[in-house]
């Protein structure tokens, strides 16, 4: 999707939960609106010897419930309305699962498949010094999205501690746990769509052992959900990564699927697959389909033709507001992104206690309170949805608008 595209789903997203509560057009609207955008150039020297700059973005959406909190992406397809979404997404996603941040996102437009490591650290640290007044541990606290990582936080919170001259831990969550990471940080996301996976299959009366599932998308979250769900008993009939897709009616072996995947890079070519177009696996027969890659995957045109009963959110925004509608008129059980893929960011807040405080906990502490918070989100969501008769999608966004408006009309306007 576009990025002007994707911004004008989310807005109409937030008038359709707007419509069953009693805020006033113009609090609405200050949802629609970012409260600060950041352009920056990036130049860095190449490896080859020549400087090249690269665009970098960095947007704070709300605070009225705590610091901004999202991803940093590096990715050709990075714009500012696509950051201006994501951005909103956050600000929702950290209202439902009831930690208390606001929603930012950054980003930079690059492609990190063309770029070597030694690149890669340049970028990240010259986009940290561009943005540094905007970060701080009270104020915008990132974390790794797509083609960033452990490794991009490190980095980022590196640089950071240059300029204060001591180290902040806390200004970055999705860390290597030998520099504050938390336990658990990494399958996060995966973990907390398995679990909501788990939970819409139990209200709909299926059997989590036995369900075909289908993943679009075989990166970090779609290679933990996959993870997650074969250990419940789930069978991973189909999965795809940028390039291709590949499929078997029998199931694959997931750890020796991520194993090639890592080594080839690719899923074409593994042993007794059946390749398959993205396209072919999103309308495949199955209990569950994860969309877990970017955005605008299921939308007005191929909706019609998605033939799962359960669908679960490990993207931000994969589905268009149209193909909601398309979607819950076939009776099929939509888990929206920002409930489902919220695991990362509670983690995310682990992590940031944990720093704060100069601890580090357990991972059984960790696993316990994921479980604990993705439960109880999911059945108010699942509550809402039963008693104001609208799909989960629009529950989930009713309850994070309320949640963020009540705070800023609780805290007013300044001056």
């Amino acid at each position: 999707m576009k990025g002007r595209e994707f911004l004008e789903t989310v807005r109409k997203r937030i008038d359709k939960a707007a419509d069953y509560l009693d805020f006033g057009s113009d609090s609405v609207n200050l949802l629609k609106t970012p409260r600060r955008t950041v352009v920056v150039s990036i130049p860095i020297r190449m490896d080859n010897g020549r400087i090249e700059a690269f665009t970098g973005y960095k947007v704070q959406h709300n605070m009225s419930r705590g610091p901004y909190k999202g991803g940093i992406r590096y990715h050709p397809d990075v714009t500012m309305d696509g950051m201006k979404a994501l951005a909103a997404l956050m600000t929702f996603k950290c209202a439902v699962a009831d930690v208390p941040y606001g929603g930012g996102k950054g980003g930079v437009t690059c492609d990190p498949k063309k770029l070597s490591r030694n690149e890669l650290e340049r970028i990240t640290r010259r986009y940290t010094s561009m943005i540094f007044e905007e970060l701080g541990p009270n104020k915008d606290v990132p974390a790794p999205d797509v083609y960033t990582d452990d490794q991009t936080m490190a980095w980022l919170m590196d640089t950071y501690s240059q300029f204060k001259g001591y180290q902040v831990p806390e200004v970055a969550t999705g860390k290597p746990i030998e520099v504050g990471g938390s336990e658990g940080r990494t399958e996060s996301t995966g973990l907390g769509v398995a679990i909501c996976t788990r939970e819409a299959a139990r209200h709909k009366n299926m059997n989590i052992e036995k369900l075909d599932v289908v993943i679009q998308g075989f990166g970090k979250v779609g290679k933990s959900v996959a993870r997650e769900l074969r250990k419940k008993g789930c069978n991973i009939i189909a999965v795809s990564d940028s390039k291709s897709g590949i499929y078997n009616p029998d199931g694959f072996d997931i750890d020796e699927l991520i194993d090639y995947k890592v080594k080839n890079d690719q899923l074409t070519g593994f042993q007794g697959a059946e390749e398959i177009t993205n396209e072919e696996l999103l309308r495949m027969e199955c209990d569950v389909l994860i969309p877990a890659a970017i955005e605008n995957q299921i939308n007005s045109k191929n909706a019609d033709e998605i033939r799962a009963k359960i669908i679960s959110e490990g993207a931000n925004g994969p589905t268009t507001a149209e193909a909601y509608k398309i979607l819950s008129e076939k009776g099929i059980l939509v888990v929206p992104d920002i409930l489902a893929n919220s695991g990362g960011v509670i983690v995310s807040y682990q992590e940031w206690v944990q720093n704060r405080h100069r601890e580090h906990w357990e991972s059984n502490r960790i696993y316990k309170n994921l479980e604990e918070r993705m439960v109880k989100s999911f059945n108010s969501v699942f509550e809402t949805h039963e008693e104001l008769e609208v799909d989960l999608p629009t529950a989930a966004l009713i309850q994070a608008v309320d949640k963020v408006l009540t705070a800023h009309n609780l805290e007013g306007l300044f001056p």
